[in-house]
This record gives structure tokens, sequence and C-alpha cells, in this order.
């Protein structure tokens, strides 16, 4: 698994990006959407390509299916291209946008550069884009810190025989229902989400046990020595069946439930569901 899809920001508009072979690609068409400002996207694009006989040529070297969010809020395989190509595609639209959006897409080239070169940068980005959207210190610190917990696990279920993004998808799933009696699918519309990460969406509490879930499928994994998809999965069950655990006993002794339906979209002003009251 290369990376989640994450949203770069061109003037106010987003930009569908993910981490493939280590370079960023970004979606052609939110590229082409946002320099051209067309109704039909891709009606535009068929139409680029039958003008320009060397970009159809070799569209099929310039552009790759990688798995991203579609816009139903769904992985699905999402054309994309890396800088290179999309420099390509840009010659082909009459916009006076290139020549802005050359620059952007220049800089965030270079950042990911930097952050192989010091794998530090990206945090610290990550922390200002999050400080930036009005989330609290205490809140960023815990999840940057699930992040990193996260990070472990994968790289343990890459290293163990987890090699597609469905096996993925099933293995975390099995730590969130254990966790939270509801798969990631179901929290999102629970908390009324679409294509938006859910844990950037999580209160401290949530942020905590979600944590806990994986952290402790990781111990499991490592003590075990677990190696196989089906191995995996149980390890995932019972590391998020420590943290089930967990959050009903909190319920019951606190009379409260740990799972809240707001998110970060009902507080615009920039406050953060875990700085707020909620019954």
């Amino acid at each position: 698994m290369d990376s989640e899809t994450r949203l770069a920001i061109f003037q106010g508009t987003n930009i569908r990006k993910v981490i493939y072979k280590n370079e960023w690609w970004f979606s052609v068409v939110d590229v082409v959407g946002v320099l051209t400002d067309s109704v039909d996207t891709s009606q535009y694009i068929k139409k680029m390509r039958k003008r320009d006989f060397e970009l159809e040529k070799n569209w099929g070297t310039i552009c790759t299916p990688v798995e991203m969010i579609a816009k139903d809020g769904k992985k699905r395989k999402i054309l994309t291209a890396n800088t290179e190509g999309i420099f390509r595609i840009i010659q082909s639209i009459p916009s006076p946008k290139a020549e802005p959006f050359k620059k952007w897409l220049a800089k965030v080239g270079y950042e990911r550069v930097q952050e192989i070169d010091d794998p530090e940068l990206a945090t610290k980005r990550t922390r200002a884009l999050y400080k930036a959207k009005g989330y609290s210190d205490s809140w960023i610190e815990k999840r940057m810190r699930g992040i990193a917990i996260r990070e472990d696990l994968t790289e343990e279920w890459r290293n163990r025989g987890v090699d597609n993004q469905k096996d993925y998808a099933i293995l975390t799933a099995e730590i969130s229902k254990a966790t939270f009696g509801m798969t990631p699918s179901q929290y999102k519309e629970f908390k009324g989400l679409n294509r938006e990460n859910l844990r950037d969406h999580m209160d401290d509490m949530e942020l905590i046990l979600s944590m806990l879930g994986e952290a402790t499928t990781t111990k499991f994994t490592q003590v075990r020595d677990s190696e196989g998809f089906k191995n995996l999965k149980i390890d995932a069950e019972d590391g998020g069946g420590v943290a089930g655990r967990t959050r009903k006993d909190i319920e019951e002794k606190s009379g409260k439930k740990v799972s809240i339906e707001q998110n970060y979209l009902d507080h615009p002003q920039g406050k953060m569901i875990g700085d707020v009251n909620v019954k």
C-alpha cells in the first residue's frame, strides 16, 4: 500500500494526490477541471486528446490508474499522472491559470523531494496544516501519534503477507468493528462524512481508542509472530477487542457513549470537537 489519498489545494480548489512509486501522482480530472473550469471535465479530456495526436499516442504512458478516494467516498482506480505527466497535459490546455499552476506543481514536487531526504519535514507540514485548520495542540499530538502507530501496523502487515488494498481495508475494518462496533464506512456515515478522513473528525477519546486497537493489534502480531492474512485477521479482531472492552468500560462508568456524531465540519469557525462539551 503506497499511501492514502490526500488533498492538495490550488487557489482554493482541492486536487487529489497520492504517493505512488515514491512520488506524488495527481488526479488528472481534478487538474484539468481546475485549469479549464469545464462543466464536463471528462468530455474536455476526450476532446483534448483528439486534438493533440502526440498526447493521445502517449496517453497510456503519461497516465496511470491509481487507487484514490472517488467522489462517492469509496476507493476506486482514478486516472493519475506524476509531475512530469501533468506538465505534458498542461501543454494541451490553453488556460491563463496554467503558468501559476506550473509553479504550484513544481513547489509541491520539490517539497516531496525534501520530505524523502528529511521525513521529519512531512511531519512538520502535517502539524502546521492541522494547526491552520484550527485543531488544538493536544488533539494534534494525538493525531500525529495515531499516524505513527498506524504506520507501524501497516508495516507489520506488509512484512507478513498483506499485499493488496482490499486486505488492508478488511483488517482495518475488523479492528474498527471490534473497537467501536462500526466499520470505518459505517462510522463515516454515522458522522455524516463523505470523502473526508474519518480520524480528522474524531475527538480525543475516539483517537485514543483507535490507537489502542491498532497498537494492541501490532503487539499481538509481533508476540505471536503471525504470518498470512488469516492469522493477521485474528490479531486484528483481538486487538480491536481490547479497545472495544475498554470503550464499553468507559461508557458504563461515565454513562455516556464514546462515539459521537459531531465532526469538524460542524465547527467551521475552527473549534474542534475535542474542545467542546458533547453530551
